[in-house]
C-alpha cells in the first residue's frame, strides 16, 4: 500500500473512530499515489492507525478499517458479511412480506462510498469513490459468496455517483446476468423496479419504515401525495383502504410507473388519481381539494451548503401551502432528505411554515431513515432523512 502520514495532533479524529480524514490532516502523501489506491494512514511515530481509500481533494482518505490489514477479497467478505449478518437481525432476509432492503449503506456500514441495494435477489452496487470502483470486482465476487450464488442480477450503477472528473471510460454495467427489471414486495405491496431508468439505485428503500406508518393513518381517508416519483405512499394508503389518493410528479416516466403500480397491486379503479404536473403551481390552485392526508416528499432541495438558504426558504414555501391543503383534524407527513439541512433546521423550517398559515399543529411523529440505512455513531453525518407527521385543526 501507498503510505499517508498525518500532521502530528491529527490522529484525533481516529481516536474517534470518523470515517473521514481531511485533506489539512495530512502532513505527506507518498509520491506516486492515485486517485483510489489503497493506503495505510500512519502518524508521525510511523505507526500504523488505519487503511482505506486515497482520494485527493477535501476528504482524502475514507477510512475502511482502524488497523493495519490487506484489502483484498477475503477483507471484502468480511465487510458484507457483517452487513447481512444484520440484516438479517432486522428480519429482512428471506422474509416473505420484504424482499428489498439496503445491503450496505456507506459509512453506516464501515464502507464509505459504497452502496448496495438488493431487489428479491437482485443487487444494484453503486460507487460514490474511485477506490470502490477499482475494488469492484472483488466486491461483487464477495456479495455473490454471501447470497451463495442465488443473485440473479449484479448491476453497477456508477457513472454518475463517482466524482466527474473520474467518469471518463466508466459505463454501468452488468457483473452478473442481464435483467434491468425486477418485481418486489415491501409488506406485501408490490412494486416494480427499473435500476436501470429509475433515479438512485431504482427505488427509494430508506423510506419503508415511513410508508408502513403512513398506511396506518390512511384507512378510511383521502390522501394528495406529493413529488410521488413512482407512488411508494400511494399504494401504501391504498392497500390501507384509503378512499381518495391523487398521486402527483413532475416526470411522466414516474407517473407511469406509478400507473405500473397500482395495477400490479390491481386496486379499484376510481379512487386513485394520478397527476404529471409541477407540484409547486398545483398546490397554489385555489381549486385544488383539501386532503385529510398531504405527503410532502420533494428531492433534496439543496446538496451544498451555499445553496441551503434558498433550499430553506423553498420547503417553508412548499410545506405553508400543503399545510393549507390539510383537512381540519387531518395530518401532514412532510420530509427532507438534504443532507445539509440538519435536524433542527428542519423543524425550524416547518415551524415558521406552520407560523405563516396561522393553524394549531401538533408534531405526532418523528421519523428518520429504515434500519437498513444505519448511522454509524461516530458518523452523525449518516443521518440524513428527516420527517414530521403533524395533526393539523
Amino acid at each position: 500500500m501507498k503510505v499517508v502520514i498525518l500532521k502530528k495532533g491529527k490522529e484525533i479524529n481516529l481516536d474517534r473512530k470518523h470515517p473521514w480524514i481531511f485533506s489539512g490532516a495530512l502532513h505527506k502523501v507518498e509520491k506516486g499515489t492515485q486517485a483510489g489506491d489503497h493506503v495505510q494512514v500512519v502518524n508521525h511515530k510511523d505507526e500504523v492507525l488505519a487503511v482505506g481509500h486515497y482520494h485527493p481533494g477535501s476528504i482524502s482518505v475514507r477510512v475502511l478499517a482502524f488497523e493495519d490489514t490487506e484489502i483484498d477479497e477475503a477483507f471484502w467478505l468480511s465487510k458484507l458479511q457483517s452487513a447481512y449478518q444484520y440484516r438479517a437481525s432486522l428480519n429482512l432476509v428471506e422474509n416473505q412480506h420484504t424482499n428489498a432492503y439496503r445491503l450496505i449503506h456507506g459509512e453506516g456500514d464501515g464502507i464509505p462510498g459504497l452502496i448496495i441495494d438488493i431487489y428479491n435477489l437482485n443487487a444494484v452496487i453503486q460507487c460514490h469513490s474511485v477506490g470502490c470502483y477499482n475494488d469492484r470486482e472483488q466486491i461483487a465476487n464477495a456479495l455473490d459468496k454471501i447470497y451463495n450464488g442465488k443473485l440473479g442480477s449484479i448491476y453497477f450503477k456508477t457513472k454518475d455517483t463517482l466524482p466527474a472528473d473520474y467518469t471518463t471510460g466508466v459505463e454501468n454495467m452488468y457483473f452478473k446476468t442481464d435483467k434491468h427489471s425486477i418485481d418486489i414486495l415491501e409488506h406485501d405491496v408490490k412494486f416494480s423496479i427499473d435500476w436501470e431508468g429509475g433515479q438512485k439505485t431504482g427505488f427509494f428503500l430508506d423510506q419503508r419504515r415511513n410508508r408502513h406508518i403512513l398506511a396506518k393513518y390512511s384507512t378510511g381517508k383521502s390522501v394528495l401525495n406529493c413529488f410521488c416519483y413512482t407512488g411508494g405512499f400511494s399504494m401504501y394508503a391504498l392497500a390501507a383502504g384509503a378512499t381518495k389518493v391523487v398521486s402527483m410528479d413532475i416526470s411522466a416516466s414516474a407517473t407511469e410507473l406509478v400507473q405500473v403500480n397500482h395495477d400490479l397491486n390491481k386496486f379499484p379503479e376510481g379512487v386513485h388519481e394520478i397527476q404529471t404536473v409541477n407540484v409547486m403551481k398545483t398546490l397554489q390552485d385555489p381549486e385544488l381539494d383539501s386532503f385529510d392526508i398531504v405527503v410532502v416528499d420533494p428531492p433534496a432541495f439543496a446538496k451544498s451548503i451555499k445553496k441551503r438558504h434558498n433550499a430553506v426558504q423553498a420547503y417553508k414555501r412548499l410545506n405553508a401551502m400543503a399545510l393549507l391543503k390539510v383537512k381540519s383534524g387531518g395530518y401532514l407527513f412532510t420530509f427532507s432528505c438534504s443532507q445539509v439541512v440538519g435536524t433542527e433546521l428542519f423543524n425550524n423550517t416547518i415551524a415558521a411554515a406552520a407560523i405563516e398559515t396561522g393553524r394549531n399543529i401538533r408534531i405526532v411523529e418523528r421519523l428518520t431513515q429504515g434500519p437498513d440505512h444505519p448511522v454509524n455513531i461516530y458518523h452523525p453525518e449518516g443521518s440524513y432523512l428527516k420527517g414530521l407527521v403533524l395533526y393539523v385543526e
